[in-house]
């Protein structure tokens, strides 16, 4: 047995969602915040038979593509409450984390 932990950003995790319960993927889903640009991010559970960890895999693969996006960096102003862009810049976002832990117990309630 083992647990799929799957840190997508919060675009994609809707899509992920559907997708995995479609293939009857039971998930829990946990929202969070990346790090280096604070946008939304979301953590999903999945505990999955040794067998199901490559179709769940797939289906991560599939539908969190990377892609790229314009990002506006605020710089703080000389005086105080005012911002000004710099210039922009393009960042790679989308994909996912995947992590894979071995499980010795499940227990379903």
């Amino acid at each position: 047995m083992k647990l799929l932990v799957a840190i997508v950003q919060d675009e994609d995790a809707d899509d992920l969602l559907t997708a995995l319960t479609a293939r009857h993927f039971r998930v829990t889903r946990v929202a969070s915040t990346g790090g280096l640009l604070q946008t939304g991010s979301t953590a999903l559970f999945l505990g999955v038979d040794d067998a199901d960890v490559s179709p769940a895999t797939t289906i991560v693969r599939t539908v969190c593509r990377r892609r790229t996006e314009m990002v506006v960096p605020f710089t703080p102003a000389l005086e105080p409450g005012l911002l000004y862009g710099t210039e922009n810049f393009e960042v790679e976002v989308g994909g996912a984390t995947l992590i894979t832990l071995h499980v010795d117990r499940f227990e379903r309630l």
